[in-house]
C-alpha cells in the first residue's frame, strides 16, 4: 500500500523516480549545507512545534494580552451559571432554546417552575458568551503571529528570484533545494495552521466557521502537498499572499474591542483595499496563472499538479465568498456610517440592563 501511494507517477512529473531524486540530492547537497532538499518526513516536525504554538499562545494571552486589555480598560464580564440540573442539561444540548409545548414537560421532570426554566435557558446561553476581554486576547495573539510571519516571510522572500518573477517558480523543476530559512517558513506555518484547526471549536465561534475550518483544511493541504511534490517555491509565494491581510483585520479588531471606532474604519478602508489587491488580484492573475499557464510551459502534467492546482482554486472560491461577504460590510457601512468585519464573531454582548422579558429570546 505504501508502495501504491507514493507511486512516482502520481507525485512526479513523467520520468522523474524518487531514486532520480535522491541522487540530485547525493550531487548537490554538498555544496553548501544551508540547502536541503524537501523531504516528506520533516513534515512530522510541525506536530510537535503545533503543540508548542499552543502552549506559547497560552502563555501570550494570559500573561501579556489579557493584563494589557485590562489596563486598557476591556471588561471581563463574568456571567452567573445556571443552577446544576441534569434535566435541563440534556435538554440544552438537544436544543439552546425552549419552546412553549416543552416548557411543562422539562419542569416536572426538573422539578423547576415554567418562569425558572425560562430563567435556566437565558442564563445558560449567557453563560457561553465569550467576554469582550476573551475576544481581545485571541485576536492580539493573531495579530502578534500574523504580523510576524509576514515580516519573517518578506525578509527569507525578498532576495529569492521567484519572488520577483514567478516563472522562477518553475525554472529547474523537480530539482528545487530549500533554504534553512524557507525551512522554518514553512513548518511554522504549518504548525501555526494545524494548532488553529485545533483550537478553532474552543476558540470564539465566528459566523464563516465552516468556511474557515474548510479554509484551514485546504491550506495544510496545500502545504503538505506542495512540500512533498517540490512546489516549495509557489507555496512560499501563497503564505506571503495570505498573511498580508491578516495583521490589519485583526489589529482593527483589536481596536473595535478597545473602541477606538475612528482609526478601526480607517483600517477597515485599508483592509478593503489590500483584501482586493492581494486575494482577488495578485493571487488569481499572478500566482494561479503561474500554476495554470507557466508551470505547463516547464513541467510535463502528472496527477499531483492537478491537485495542487485544484487546491488552489478552491481556494480562490473562498476568497470569491469573503470578498462578497465584504461588500456586504461595506454597504452595511456605507447605510449606517459604522463598520463591522461580517466574518467576526457570532455572538453579541448582552446589555447590562437586559431583563426578564428577554427570556425567550435567542443570542445569536
Amino acid at each position: 500500500m505504501s508502495t501504491q501511494f507514493w507511486s512516482p507517477s502520481f507525485w512526479l512529473p513523467p520520468g522523474v523516480t524518487w531514486e532520480v531524486l535522491e541522487e540530485m540530492k547525493v550531487l548537490n547537497l554538498n555544496h553548501n549545507e544551508n540547502e536541503n532538499y524537501a523531504e516528506f518526513s520533516d513534515l512530522l516536525y510541525s506536530i510537535p512545534m503545533a503543540l508548542g504554538i499552543m502552549v506559547i499562545r497560552l502563555v501570550v494571552e494570559k500573561v501579556i494580552l489579557q493584563p494589557l486589555g485590562l489596563y486598557w480598560g476591556v471588561k471581563e464580564v463574568r456571567r452567573p451559571l445556571p443552577a446544576q440540573n441534569r434535566v435541563m442539561e440534556d435538554a440544552f444540548k438537544t436544543s439552546t432554546t425552549v419552546k412553549q409545548n416543552e416548557i411543562k414537560t422539562l419542569s416536572i421532570a426538573s422539578g423547576l417552575s415554567e418562569k425558572q426554566i425560562e430563567r435556566w435557558f437565558r442564563q445558560k446561553r449567557q453563560s457561553l458568551i465569550p467576554s469582550k476581554l476573551q475576544k481581545f486576547s485571541e485576536t492580539g495573539w493573531r495579530f502578534l503571529f500574523y504580523t510576524s510571519m509576514l515580516l519573517y516571510g518578506f525578509y527569507c522572500l525578498i532576495d529569492k528570484p521567484w519572488f520577483w518573477n514567478t516563472q522562477a517558480c518553475w525554472d529547474g523543476y523537480p530539482d528545487h533545494k530549500v533554504d534553512n530559512d524557507v525551512w522554518y517558513y514553512y513548518m511554522v506555518e504549518l504548525s501555526f495552521y494545524i494548532s488553529l484547526s485545533v483550537s478553532q471549536f474552543s476558540d470564539v465561534k465566528r459566523k464563516d466557521f465552516l468556511e474557515m475550518f474548510f479554509h484551514h483544511t485546504i491550506t495544510i493541504a496545500l502545504i503538505v502537498f506542495s512540500w512533498t511534490t517540490h512546489f516549495t517555491r509557489v507555496g512560499t509565494l501563497v503564505l506571503l499572499i495570505h498573511d498580508c491581510i491578516d495583521p490589519i483585520l485583526e489589529f482593527a479588531k483589536m481596536l473595535r474591542y478597545l473602541e477606538f471606532k475612528k482609526i478601526c474604519d480607517a483600517l477597515f478602508v485599508l483592509f478593503s483595499l489590500v483584501w482586493v489587491i492581494t486575494r482577488c488580484g495578485i493571487f488569481p492573475y499572478r500566482i494561479l496563472y503561474s500554476t495554470l499557464i507557466d508551470g505547463a510551459q516547464f513541467i510535463e502534467m502528472f496527477p499531483a499538479y492537478y491537485v495542487f492546482n485544484g487546491l488552489l482554486v478552491s481556494l480562490q472560491i473562498l476568497h470569491i465568498i469573503w470578498t462578497y461577504m465584504l461588500f456586504k460590510v461595506v454597504h452595511k457601512t456605507l447605510s449606517r456610517g459604522r463598520a463591522e468585519d461580517d466574518r467576526s464573531d457570532s455572538e453579541s454582548e448582552p446589555s447590562a440592563d437586559e431583563n426578564e422579558n428577554n427570556d425567550g429570546k435567542k443570542f445569536d
